[in-house]
């Protein structure tokens, strides 16, 4: 998913992205180990899936 442009107004855009991007990251930590990280960066992408709802 592209980047949305840092001038964007549309929480919804953003909502989407932070929830793609945390998902990637909470992925990326709990391969590692990182099993508290990758759990909070869980609960991140659900809040923001749901902002975008």
């Amino acid at each position: 998913m592209p980047e949305p442009k840092r001038d964007t107004g549309d929480p919804i855009a953003v909502a989407v992205y932070v929830a793609t991007l945390s998902a990637d990251l909470a992925m990326m930590a709990r391969s590692t180990g990182l099993e508290t990280l990758g759990f909070l960066l869980e609960m991140v992408r659900l809040e923001a899936e749901s902002s975008a709802r």
